[in-house]
């Protein structure tokens, strides 16, 4: 169980690295962008060939897989909609449009966006004894784009280094017990129950994907999203399958 806690914690670490990273150096919109796009690619990838290929090889038929998509999806659109009337829409702004935002609502919505992912890594450590590297290395590639921009917003609208800081601890800490909630809760779930769950991560990694991450990359790097994005992806692809 503490392996299952350990490697979520280590898989949003990259959030604190990437506060780090924005508070030490100035880094432009376009380069955020163009690092968003291409940690985009990165989760598609661990979508299409460590969640959803493994969520089918799982199921005794296509129906849990297909209905935990849609959930997933479901819930993480409510969710989001829900903090965006909050005044967390803008959380992955880099220029400061945080400022005119909640700070509560920041934090649930920066949560929502990582808990799905957290929860398939303790899955996957109890189902093999261990997680997947190629799983492992999209959630915390993918993490730093989001709380670089973040963060950069952040400081932006008034927020202290300090209290910045904090946030992407605690949420890391969170992380990992949303990982260790994934291991302990479906121990003794049926292939299907299994499979609905990797296919909720699915659908809503995804919809966060196309919700927040990929709109706030094209608005600061334009067409040439569409190419880091598919950049991310096929490095993604190679490491699954080395």
């Amino acid at each position: 169980m503490g392996a299952a806690f350990g490697w979520g914690a280590l898989a949003a670490s990259s959030l604190v690295v990437g506060a780090v990273i924005a508070l030490v150096f100035h880094i432009k919109p376009r380069t955020i962008g163009l690092i968003m796009g291409f940690g985009a690619g990165v989760l598609i990838s661990a979508i299409a060939f460590d969640l959803v290929e493994e969520a089918v090889d799982t199921a005794l038929g296509h129906g849990a897989a297909l209905s935990g998509i849609f959930a997933g999806c479901a819930v993480f659109s409510i969710g989001n909609w829900l903090i965006d009337r909050s005044g967390g829409g803008d959380r992955k702004d880099a220029t400061g449009a945080q400022q005119a935002g909640s700070a509560l609502a920041i934090v649930l919505g920066t949560v929502l966006d990582g808990i799905p992912e957290s929860l398939v890594i303790g899955l996957t450590i109890y189902r093999g004894g261990a997680v997947g590297v190629a799983y492992l290395a999209a959630v915390f590639i993918s993490n730093l784009p989001e709380s670089i921009s973040s963060t950069s917003g952040l400081v932006a609208s008034g927020w202290s280094k300090t209290r910045v800081l904090g946030l992407w601890v605690a949420i890391a800490l969170i992380s990992g017990l949303a990982s260790l909630v994934g291991y302990a809760l479906f121990q003794n779930s049926s292939p299907d129950t299994v499979a609905f769950i990797l296919t909720f991560a699915a659908g809503a990694i995804l919809t966060m994907l196309a919700d927040t991450m990929m709109p706030e990359a094209y608005e600061d790097t334009g067409p040439l999203t569409g190419v880091i994005t598919c950049a991310g992806f096929v490095c993604a692809f190679v490491l699954s399958h080395l």
